[in-house]
């Protein structure tokens, strides 16, 4: 055995070596991955678009025969005779031609499906930019709490040195009086600070699904295109809200087309087999029992001539509804321009602000040292010193929220731009195929080699046939 000595110091060997190495930070791709990877709003919305794939396969039923089985066994007593019979028959029955009615219908089932599509596309922007915002909120709170932290010194410092100045006559109580309030003042703003860490560290934990660990800076900027227009040209063309109210428009269009489609005639066909027995009857009481068999085959045709209304009234609701998606499209588009438009005049106020700053910073910089030294020489008060300290605290803090501001306005303008994917961002990790599960579902399987595959799909994205979540 390894003596009990050797053994600690290997183990605190391995400590100190172990203590030497980086810590793991994180990144903002890395916390924009994890909310991707544990969003339950994403999760939401993919079981949405799920169900709207089935739609597809419920339309595309229509067209297939429809094959139902049923039983009977009745008695009857008539005139002091007994009858009974048991009949067993199986039907099918299936529409032979609509003029295109149940077309229309898988038409239309299919635009929900790629306006869903985008949809799901929207929410993933929305989950990746709570993440940058969360991201950059417990950046700049941490940045703030060490900002109020180093202030706190100094003043402590200040505060100090104040009392001695005191204590050999130079300055009054007065002095010493107002570098206390200083310092309970900073300090106040430090307790603030920390709670409003404590704050954005939970809305990080909500929005990327587990708590802030050690946070890298930002990444270098994304890059801006040229022109306000050019970035309007490319959100008008990318945005997944503007294609989602264009598969709208057309899921309508084709609304009004079903709608007029209810007045026309349907033919159908139905098929039928079935067999009954029942006991024969004589004079001599009950004989052997007689087995029927039946085969039939029918052909109909229907048209609806008079509805109540109810038709007209159908058609003239899906015309306002289809206007009403054409005014979304419109409505959608002007505030994809709006959006781009406020996130590229957010970029230049940001990056004029901190310009700014910077230059503010190195004035109370500047004018902070010169206070300090003309006050050891009595030709400052302690009031001075404390004012020009608290205004070059007051910069920094401003730069602080003015870079974060810069940061989320960047991936504003790629959001408003439709370019907030984690495709177009590059995060290499596996994305969801929306249509994997659509290409299993929409011919509507049921025990075929297609059912098969739709199992695949359905373990793939960890839930069991049947809807269960897979353990």
């Amino acid at each position: 055995m390894i003596p009990r000595r050797l053994a600690a110091a290997a183990a605190l060997a391995l400590t100190t070596a172990l203590a030497g190495l980086p810590a793991w930070a994180e990144s903002l791709a890395d916390t924009m991955v994890a909310a991707y990877r544990h969003s339950a709003l994403l999760d939401q919305n993919r079981a949405l678009l799920r169900a709207a794939d089935e739609d597809v396969a419920t339309a595309m039923s229509a067209l297939r025969p429809i094959v139902q089985w049923a039983a009977s066994h009745n008695f009857s007593r008539s005139d002091g005779v007994e009858t009974v019979a048991t009949t067993v028959q199986i039907v099918a029955q299936m529409t032979l031609y609509d003029w295109g009615r149940n077309q229309l219908a898988i038409d239309i089932a299919k635009e929900q499906v790629l306006a869903t599509r985008e949809s799901l596309i929207a929410v993933e922007q929305d989950v990746l930019l709570s993440a940058v915002q969360a991201f950059l909120q417990v950046r700049s709170a941490e940045q703030q709490v060490a900002l109020n932290s180093n202030s706190v010194e100094l003043l402590s410092r200040e505060r100090q040195a104040a009392q001695d100045r005191f204590d050999v006559g130079e300055i009054t109580t007065t002095d010493v009086a107002l570098a206390d309030a200083q310092l309970a003042q900073t300090r106040a703003s430090l307790a603030s600070a920390q709670g409003q860490l404590e704050i954005a560290r939970e809305a990080y934990r909500a929005a990327v699904g587990r708590a802030p660990r050690d946070l890298d800076p930002p990444p270098p900027l994304p890059k801006r295109p040229k022109s306000l227009d050019s970035a309007r040209s490319t959100g008008v063309r990318t945005h997944p809200a503007i294609r989602q109210a264009q598969r709208a428009v057309a899921a309508s269009e084709l609304g009004v087309a079903a709608a007029a489609a209810e007045r026309r005639p349907e033919v159908t066909g139905s098929l039928s087999l079935g067999t009954t027995r029942r006991p024969s009857t004589s004079l001599f009481g009950q004989g052997p029992q007689e087995n029927t068999t039946t085969l039939g085959a029918g052909i109909e045709a229907s048209q609806t001539i008079y509805s109540g209304g109810r038709l007209p009234a159908v058609h003239r609701k899906a015309m306002a509804q289809r206007d009403a998606a054409r005014s979304a499209l419109l409505n959608a588009s002007r505030q994809v321009s709006e959006a781009v438009g406020t996130a590229w005049a957010n970029i230049d106020v940001a990056r004029a602000q901190i310009a700014a700053i910077d230059e503010q910073i190195s004035a109370a910089q500047q004018a902070y040292d010169g206070v300090r030294e003309e006050a050891t020489l009595g030709a400052r008060t302690t009031l001075d010193v404390l004012d020009a300290e608290q205004n070059l605290l007051e910069a920094r803090a401003d730069k602080i929220t003015a870079e974060a501001n810069l940061q989320l306005a960047h991936y504003q303008l790629l959001a408003a731009m439709g370019l907030l994917t984690v495709k177009d961002l590059k995060l290499g990790i596996p994305t969801y195929d929306p249509s994997a599960y659509y290409n299993a579902v929409r011919d509507a399987p049921y025990t075929s080699t297609q059912g098969e595959n739709l199992d695949r799909v359905l373990r793939a994205i960890g839930r069991e046939p049947g809807g269960r979540p897979r353990n």
